[in-house]
């Protein structure tokens, strides 16, 4: 059963504010919650249509009918478990090796797409701007499949955090009229700033790039504006990985 307080609960933490003020985030499905609950996430407490989907302390779980779970969920359909966890502590940034920028994404399912990338990439860190989406938005969890748990996501001023790493390692950005990426020579401890969906890396930000790259077209009309920011962003990890 899903009481009141905790319906309330659950609701709130779809809005940013009370994700940080309760330091709690929703996640759905079987698959996304058993992900979370084996990489040690703390729990707090998990509705579920069967107690035997996950091993779990029974005080902490709740058997529910399916209208009680849908009543708490963000899903149009939902799947079969609703969980609410501890957001974890932050990480400080490792240098050793590729870090991933992110200047103002805003799109909850480009920024899960992204995450999982810097998972299936070996990127262990994601620096993103304030303004970009939050990453424990229900959407953003539920498209990370679990690898959320596995990248260490900080967000900060990003036009501070790349002007304190300028002088020590290279910055790279991606440009329409940048170098093309299949001929350069990449490092493997840079940080890689991806841009905006609509307005691409802002100017304050572009001023810090020591590095300029593109991702060349070969359509015949040579007219599409861009690419869809997570998709170049796996065309670009994949391109460093691979040099």
């Amino acid at each position: 059963m899903v009481s009141k307080n905790q319906k309330k609960l659950i609701n709130s933490l779809h809005q940013k504010k009370y994700r940080k003020q309760y330091g709690l985030f929703v996640a759905e499905g079987k698959k996304v919650i058993s992900e979370l609950l084996e990489a040690d996430l703390e729990l707090h407490s998990l509705f579920a249509l069967e107690a035997s989907y996950f091993e779990t302390s029974s005080d902490k779980t709740f058997v529910v009918t399916e209208t009680e779970l849908k009543s708490i969920s963000f899903l149009t359909t939902p799947q079969f478990a609703v969980a609410v966890f501890y957001i974890p502590k932050v990480k400080p940034v490792n240098y050793q090796g590729l870090v991933l920028a992110l200047d103002d994404i805003r799109d909850p399912g480009n920024l899960g797409t992204i995450i999982r990338l810097c998972d299936w990439f070996g990127i262990t860190d994601l620096v993103c701007s304030e303004q970009t989406v939050d990453c424990f938005n229900p959407k953003v969890i539920q498209a990370t499949m679990g690898s959320v748990t596995r990248v260490n996501i900080i967000y900060t001023n990003l036009q501070d955090f790349l002007t304190s790493q300028k002088n020590e390692r290279p910055i790279y950005g991606t440009f329409m009229d940048g170098e093309i990426i299949y001929q350069e020579k990449l490092s493997q401890k840079g940080i890689i700033v991806m841009g905006n969906e609509a307005n691409g890396i802002s100017k304050e930000i572009e001023k810090l790039v020591s590095k300029r790259i593109a991702i060349p077209r070969f359509g015949n009309t040579q007219i599409t504006e861009s690419l869809n920011v997570a998709t170049a962003t796996a065309i670009i990890l994949n391109e460093f990985r691979r040099d």
